[in-house]
């Protein structure tokens, strides 16, 4: 059911420092901001030969990615991404086995279909997937 890594997606408390990180210091092809209101973070991604870093801020107090930096206020691995066909599909598919499935499928950063898994049902991961 799951494809390629699309991305991981590293909570960050200085948006600007970490992006600074990744392009001065290890050379790497850093995105421009990005605000989505709807997921409460502004992101960055980190273009890779073979996946992507997104690097997540608090976009508001009451983001999740605030929580998360309380919890672990240096930052931290946030959740990974997996891409699938048919987000539908692979929603009522893990839905039928049991998996929890957190709140509806949205609009991701780069203008396609995702929703998020519980990381209780994965490993302690909070699991993203992407339609491809």
């Amino acid at each position: 059911m799951i494809g390629r890594l699309n991305h991981v997606a590293i909570a960050v408390p200085d948006l600007d420092a970490a992006t600074a990180t990744y392009r001065d210091t290890l050379g790497a092809r850093v995105s421009d901001p990005l605000a989505l209101p709807e997921h409460g973070v502004t992101t960055v991604f980190v273009e890779l030969p073979n996946t992507k870093i997104e690097l997540l801020h608090p976009l508001g107090e009451t983001s999740p990615v605030a929580r998360f930096l309380e919890k672990s206020p240096s930052g931290g691995i946030h959740h990974v991404c997996y891409e699938v066909d048919d987000i539908e599909a692979a929603a009522a598919r893990l839905r039928r086995e049991g998996a929890r499935v957190l709140g509806e499928v949205k609009t991701g950063a780069h203008g396609k279909p995702v929703l998020f898994l519980h990381p209780k049902d994965f490993c302690g991961t909070l699991v993203e997937l992407e339609q491809a």
